[in-house]
């Protein structure tokens, strides 16, 4: 990754943070695959002179969860489904008792000029697992990062209605998108 030296402030004025959820069970076809973001979070990149990132810390409001699609299902998504579903995810998160998750980047592995790896902690729902987002730059300054969040591993038991018959999967798709083409300390 080339970013140019400094503390870059990243958030959600000039990024995204989506969980691609997608549906398993007998009834699976009732329910749909859903895109949610993270509308509020915030974070610091700070990045050494030689264009070498050094350190992430990022915190993400968990009770700020919003729908934003969903594929599949019998019927599309109302807004108010939207709203209940939202809902129900804070609820399986448990924001109520952990309002707050965040990811602290500790080692950056290039991986050429278009990205590399960020090693780290992810810590949601009250608990720390080592994390890794896959990064690739897809414009200049502009990057896109990936990861899988296995809800059990962080004592989450995912969604399930009709008596099981409908679950989300264990295994979250995460997204990020990030615009670093601004000089460091922009905000």
């Amino acid at each position: 990754m080339t970013v140019q030296a400094g503390i870059h402030k990243i958030g959600a004025d000039h990024g995204r943070i989506a969980l691609l959820t997608a549906r398993d069970g007998m009834a699976a076809s009732v329910g749909h695959d859903l895109t949610i973001e993270v509308a509020r979070w915030s974070g610091e990149l700070t990045v050494g002179e030689d264009s070498t990132p050094t350190a992430l810390d990022v915190r993400m409001d968990m009770t700020s969860l919003a729908v934003r699609s969903g594929t599949g299902g019998v019927k599309p998504l109302t807004d108010k489904d939207k709203r209940d579903i939202a809902s129900n995810a804070r609820k399986v998160l448990g924001s109520d008792r952990h309002p707050e998750a965040t990811f602290t980047g500790a080692k950056f592995e290039p991986g050429g000029n278009d990205g590399g790896v960020i090693n780290g902690t992810l810590t949601l729902a009250g608990q720390s697992q080592p994390f890794k987002l896959q990064v690739t730059e897809k414009d200049a300054g502009h990057y896109h990062a990936t990861a899988t969040v296995v809800q059990s591993s962080f004592g989450i038991k995912p969604y399930s209605g009709f008596f099981g018959a409908l679950k989300v999967r264990d295994a979250v798709e995460v997204e990020i998108d990030v615009d670093l083409s601004q000089p460091a300390g922009a905000s």
